[in-house]
């Protein structure tokens, strides 16, 4: 007689293996350039740091209030230069979660939802995915116009790039409750010297493209 209460031989239950082999890859990519003249300062790609990056994606998607793409960080010990004016690239802070900027001499919120943010209409962020591929970019916007930072130069002709606002480093830092300009650094990148002075504006774009690896992608 069959029993309906009978429990299935395990031979027949055929579980689904689940997908191991999934990854995904963050690649970085900066523009700056004047927004008026359209001159182009630099145009390259940049390091992420992967440990970090790591913390902050796990923080921003359980909700735990931090995390986030918060501000946009500038400094000037990025390079140096000797007296013949060869300039050496120093390597891109990207190992160690206390990682920061070699010299950093500025930032600027770039979060628009930020109550730090005091122009969200120029600095902000935007997610851009087309339906069907398998990546995502976020494009992270910063302006700094003509009146900053305060203290900067009159005219874009610095003798010297120890100033403060020539600037030859750059990173995207974590939004941290602690307070403004207390997240984890991101990204960094190394990039020829740019001075922002009172007679020029520069804009950052800064794009983050996150894209799954998985198998059948």
């Amino acid at each position: 007689m069959h029993n309906k209460n009978a429990i299935p031989e395990e031979k027949n239950l055929q579980p689904t293996k689940p997908n191991e082999k999934g990854a995904f890859a963050v690649q970085g990519h900066i523009k700056i350039y004047d927004p008026i003249s359209k001159e182009v300062f630099v145009n390259k790609r940049n390091a992420i740091h992967y440990e970090n990056f790591s913390i902050a994606l796990a923080q921003s998607i359980s909700n735990q209030g931090e995390g986030m793409i918060a501000e946009m960080a500038f400094g000037n010990g990025g390079t140096r230069i000797d007296s013949t004016g060869i300039i050496t690239y120093l390597t891109p802070n990207t190992v160690g979660s206390n990682s920061t900027l070699y010299n950093q001499t500025y930032y600027k919120t770039v979060d628009s939802r930020n109550a730090y943010s005091l122009d969200p209409a120029r600095n902000f962020m935007e997610v851009r995915h087309i339906p069907g591929v398998v990546y995502s970019d976020v494009l992270v916007s910063c302006l700094l116009d003509f009146g900053e930072p305060n203290g900067q130069l009159a005219f874009d002709n610095a003798t010297y790039t120890e100033d403060s606002f020539v600037f030859d480093e750059l990173g995207l830092k974590s939004y941290s409750p602690a307070g403004p300009n207390e997240g984890i650094l991101l990204t960094h990148v190394i990039f020829h010297p740019v001075q922002k002075s009172l007679n020029r504006m520069i804009q950052v774009d800064y794009t983050i493209r996150i894209q799954s690896l998985s198998a059948g992608s």
